[in-house]
């Protein structure tokens, strides 16, 4: 079991100014406890998959990957959960390592994976929690002062995402929006510093302690339409969306009223025009209003996969269309000002120097208020049925040793990193 306190070097950061926490935004920025701007940049750090621990842990130890992060000059990761996580803790007392690979890669391949884990992160043991990797995970981040914004990615723990895998919206076949709700409740307060503030949990609870630089809760990534599910595909509508953003955001804040909370919209989270521009909640005639939300706390997310476009007008206009925006009050169509985060972005390493990747770096710095970049897992456990998969998107080779293209992120990476922290205090 990990120590329960924090390293010495944690407590020296924090002492020095990091993390600044809670932050809170003021119209289209983000403020630190000081009330001064702060923007984000980063990667995400996948933990949702089938095995439900965050990836490459048996290439490389927690420490050295978070210091190659750090190395790019990054301040935020965005780690990825699976609400299956929180059922099998609670309802089946369900969360050990052993289990999770080898109920995932069956006994040979699972076993191991898990010696090769243990072998690079011996803090850890086969009875160690899935939890207690993620306490690790941050701990590390904290310590080299880096953010984490928290994504409840998917409910079943699978490679998300598509249109038939279950997850798709509220009472799809994994998406039970109770268990959502509980899921979001318990991760908030497993990270806050407050006391329980959510009812008591079974005593087999894995206790946690307090993420000093748990910045933000995403709700959930990429609502889509149930295109398998013609009666379900009825509620697929802003109205239905506002009612279920509403209790998420409700769960976390009861929970924990520290982290921002961060809104997706519909389309995998391509669009939130009507929420941006004060529009109505259609079918309903509802309009998006902040104070059915926690004050000063509301963030929108959006993310762009449009890697064959030719043009960087194109994906700009439809990021800004589809509720960057925000992110201008003067303009007259806006009526909800808040920050904006592209907290998914991404392409084949390869084709860095594409108008798609080249593009977004260029514009990201200046017209949000941060971004992450998907993603730097070089290969997943297990991926849609494949061990050991290769990640060609990734920033990290496939045994998590070097970069993919060192050429990008020693290069174009960097540097749209530091041009979007270039003004942080």
């Amino acid at each position: 079991m990990l120590s329960q306190s924090l390293p010495l070097l944690a407590l020296a950061a924090t002492a020095l100014g990091f993390p600044d926490l809670p932050f809170k935004t003021s119209g289209s920025e983000i403020l630190t406890s000081k009330d001064t701007p702060i923007k984000v940049a980063g990667t995400n750090w996948p933990g949702h998959n089938d095995v439900m621990v965050p990836e490459g842990l048996q290439y490389r130890s927690i420490k050295d990957i978070v210091s190659d992060l750090k190395s790019t000059g990054m301040n935020v990761v965005r780690l990825t959960y699976a609400i299956e996580m929180i059922d099998q803790l609670l309802d089946e007392d369900k969360s050990d390592l052993q289990s999770a690979f080898v109920d995932a890669l069956g006994e040979t391949e699972g076993m191991a994976v898990l010696r090769q884990l243990l072998a690079n992160n011996p803090e850890f043991s086969a009875t160690s929690s899935r939890l207690d990797v993620f306490d690790a995970i941050v701990e590390e981040l904290n310590v080299q002062e880096i953010y984490v914004n928290l994504d409840n990615h998917i409910s079943s723990g699978e490679w998300c995402c598509g249109a038939n895998d279950g997850n798709t919206w509220w009472g799809d076949e994994h998406f039970d929006a109770d268990k959502w709700v509980r899921g979001l409740a318990y991760m908030a307060e497993h990270g806050s510093s407050h006391p329980l503030r959510i009812p008591p949990q079974p005593t087999n609870t894995h206790q946690g302690k307090a993420w000093p630089n748990l910045m933000s809760m995403s709700l959930r990534n990429e609502l889509r339409e149930p295109s398998n599910n013609a009666t379900l595909l009825e509620t697929y509508n802003w109205q239905t969306w506002y009612k279920y953003m509403r209790e998420g955001a409700q769960a976390v804040s009861d929970a924990n009223p520290d982290p921002l909370i961060i809104l997706s919209g519909l389309n995998y989270d391509t669009t939130l025009q009507p929420v941006v521009r004060g529009q109505p909640l259609t079918p309903g005639d509802e309009v998006f209003s902040f104070d059915d939300f926690s004050a000063d706390k509301i963030v929108f997310e959006l993310h762009n996969y449009d890697t064959r476009a030719t043009n960087c007008a194109d994906i700009t206009g439809a990021l800004y269309n589809g509720g960057a925006q925000a992110m201008v009050p003067d303009d007259e169509t806006t009526v909800n000002a808040a920050p904006v985060l592209i907290t998914e972005f991404g392409f084949a390493q390869t084709e860095y120097q594409g108008v798609y990747a080249t593009c977004l770096a260029d514009w990201m710095p200046d017209n949000t208020a941060g971004w992450m970049q998907w993603v730097v897992a070089g290969s997943y456990y297990l991926r849609s049925g494949t061990p050991d998969y290769d990640e060609t998107w990734a920033l990290y080779d496939h045994e998590w040793q070097s970069w993919r293209v060192p050429e990008y992120v020693e290069g174009i990476f960097s540097d749209s990193i530091a041009a979007t922290l270039a003004d942080n205090a």
